[in-house]
């Protein structure tokens, strides 16, 4: 009863008109992000941080607007997937296999409605698993001391490749360039400057929204700058969107199929590291396995386009879980959500739902609202969100790049930053050349200074007995599954990242 009780004061926030109009423009915002090829939620939610803070909102609003966005571009990614092939980010692939051959068929539009129907579903029960299962970790959590948090840190990282991560050694790297990036500034214990080279705007540190925002948002104008395409929208223009609303027969006969997909989704997305990717490809892999009898997945089946939609966004609404009750991100967009609650100084963890109830139960009561507010728009809007993807990227980059500068000015007034945003974008173009994962530098340059606070306190505590770090059953659990998370993708990782690209185009060619 404690916690419908908490869930009605976060109702009684989160419906006032200033947050109504925050989750409503977030949600049509996320979509259209979504929508784009290449931008995503990480992207989406990174150029938004700077207007949350231009803005002066407090954290609930600030938590419900960028929130609202990455739910909503976890929606809209679909849009671009049925009607060019073209997954608007990684989770929506699988989404492909049979969205686009129901465009082909003239069911664009019910293909679209339907996907917008199975996000809901998924969000919905993810939401609901949010509430339930959050407060029980947060009573778990506070068993924890600096060892263990050390150790709960260390999991964060070695977990962050995921089974579908592609070279755990370039994850690694990226990590340890994270860490690395947070030792710049002042040491805390010595207030010894430590790699600041005697430039003093960098004694404090390395702002990490400055990070994000190069990284992210600057790092796709620079790759638009070097490939300079406009997008497929030839293709998307013959396509007929046809009827906006599924008949109930197709309705209910995907109404299993999502809330088995549901589950599955969650729990990929409360495994720190999984997220929506592996959340989308187990939901269309075990579905097809458990219904497809006729062979018509890849086809155009109505249900290999509501798993994968009903899996990734009950996986966005499960990587919440761990973010809010241990302050570890679960996917590459909470890393981002994570940062603004820091900035905010906020500190996720289980003392969030005793010292800042309202920003919690605020933020799960607009969660709810945002899933509404999406279905309602996304099912009558479909024909305005499908003409978003014919803006050209020579217009859509410089407005990022404008909301990037214009952002990071307004919060800090400092040009040194700016140059720094600029260093970060650049550095992150290399990288993504590279194929170098970028939550991971994020992670680190987040938590990078939480995690040696924690070493040195374990250790000091135990007159400088370092094998204090497994010293209580639930570090030396931790720590067996951070190797065990580590270890695993070395063996399997590659074979399921190539059997989901192997899918996509197989399937692909035969709808073709």
């Amino acid at each position: 009863m404690e916690t419908f009780a908490s869930l009605a004061d976060g109702f009684a926030i989160a419906l006032t008109w200033q947050n109504l109009m925050l989750a409503l423009l977030g949600c049509f915002l996320g979509t259209v992000m979504g929508a784009l090829p290449g931008l995503g939620p990480s992207n989406g939610v990174a150029i938004l941080i700077p207007l949350a803070f231009t803005l002066g909102l407090g954290a609930t609003p600030s938590l419900i607007l960028l929130t609202s966005v990455y739910y909503g571009a976890m929606y809209g990614g679909r849009i671009s997937s049925i009607l060019l092939n073209i997954p608007g980010d990684e989770p929506a692939m699988m989404t492909c296999l049979d969205g686009h051959p129901m465009a082909k068929k003239g069911l664009a539009g019910e293909a679209l409605s339907l996907s917008g129907i199975a996000s809901f579903v998924g969000a919905f029960l993810a939401t609901w698993g949010l509430i339930l299962l959050a407060p029980q970790l947060v009573k778990v959590a506070l068993l924890f001391g600096p060892a263990e948090y050390f150790a709960l840190f260390a999991l964060a990282f070695m977990t962050l490749g995921g089974v579908s991560s592609t070279n755990q050694a370039k994850s690694a790297f990226a990590a340890a360039l994270g860490l690395g990036l947070a030792t710049i500034g002042v040491d805390t214990q010595t207030g010894v400057p430590r790699f600041t080279y005697g430039e003093v705007h960098l004694y404090d540190g390395i702002d990490f929204l400055v990070a994000i925002v190069g990284l992210f948002a600057l790092s796709e104008v620079f790759i638009f700058l070097e490939h300079r395409h406009g997008g497929s929208d030839a293709e998307g223009s013959k396509l007929k969107i046809g009827k906006l609303y599924p008949p109930m027969s197709m309705i209910k006969s995907c109404t299993p199929t999502m809330l088995r997909t549901s589950f599955l989704g969650f729990i990929a997305g409360v495994l720190p590291g999984a997220g929506a990717s592996l959340g989308s490809f187990i939901s269309y892999s075990m579905e097809k396995r458990l219904v497809d009898k006729k062979n018509t997945f890849g086809t155009g089946d109505p249900r290999g386009v509501a798993a994968p939609e009903a899996g990734n966004n009950a996986a966005a609404g499960g990587a919440l879980v761990p973010m809010l009750a241990l302050g570890v991100p679960g996917s590459g967009t909470t890393a981002v959500l994570l940062a603004v609650l820091l900035a905010l100084n906020i500190t996720p963890g289980p003392l969030l739902f005793t010292q800042n109830p309202d920003v919690v139960w605020g933020l799960i009561a607009a969660l709810f609202i945002a899933n509404f507010m999406l279905l309602a728009m996304n099912i009558p809007m479909v024909g305005l969100f499908t003409r978003v993807l014919m803006i050209p990227s020579r217009i859509l980059m410089p407005i990022v790049a404008m909301v990037s500068f214009v952002g990071i000015y307004g919060i800090s007034g400092s040009s040194f930053d700016l140059l720094v945003m600029i260093g970060f974008g650049v550095m992150g173009w290399v990288l993504r050349k590279l194929d170098v994962p970028l939550v991971p530098i994020i992670l680190g340059t987040l938590l990078g200074n939480a995690m040696e606070n924690n070493l040195r306190r374990a250790v000091t505590i135990d007159n400088g007995n370092w094998w204090t770090l497994i010293d209580s059953p639930l570090s030396i659990g931790l720590w067996t599954i951070a190797i065990i998370g580590f270890v695993l993708p070395l063996i399997v990782g590659a074979r399921v990242k190539a059997k989901m690209h192997q899918r996509r185009d197989e399937e692909g060619a035969i709808s073709d």
